[in-house]
């Protein structure tokens, strides 16, 4: 297996991604409107995207798309939008180096949205996982 087609790698990857947009971000509000800079953003990730799609052929591959598939990519995409404008607002209100970890009590309900919902399963390990990851954000916000 390619390093490239293993989920920790773009997992990780992901991770030094949101690393730098809270810097970059924190830097870039400085002087501007939280929502104006999430719209600006916003902006940047609708090209950025498009150019890649574009580029690598696959802006049309999907073919028809169900309406349920619709339905949960809209409701995802108004998700993200207000995780960025809350993310936005905090950054331009406190340290990045507290907001960041308090974003990532995402990951505490992902567990515990995909138990509920997605019918998963986490082992009394993952949990601990969890707990701690709940702990670790608290206290570098603290």
């Amino acid at each position: 297996m390619s390093l490239t087609t293993h989920w920790l790698f773009w997992a990780l990857l992901s991770a030094v991604f949101a690393a730098f947009t809270a810097i970059f971000a924190k830097v870039g509000i400085e002087h501007i409107n939280s929502d104006l800079a999430t719209f600006i953003r916003t902006i940047v990730i609708i090209l950025t995207l498009g150019l890649i799609l574009l580029a690598r052929g696959t802006f049309m591959e999907a073919g028809p798309i169900a309406p349920r598939t619709w339905i949960f990519l809209i409701l995802s995409g108004l998700a993200t939008g207000a995780s960025w404008l809350c993310y936005f607002r905090a950054l331009k209100l406190g340290q990045a180096a507290q907001v960041a970890p308090v974003d990532k009590l995402s990951v505490v309900l992902v567990a515990v949205f995909g138990v509920i919902f997605l019918g998963e399963h986490l082992t009394p390990l993952n949990w601990l996982g969890v707990a701690f990851i709940a702990a670790g954000a608290i206290f570098v916000a603290l």
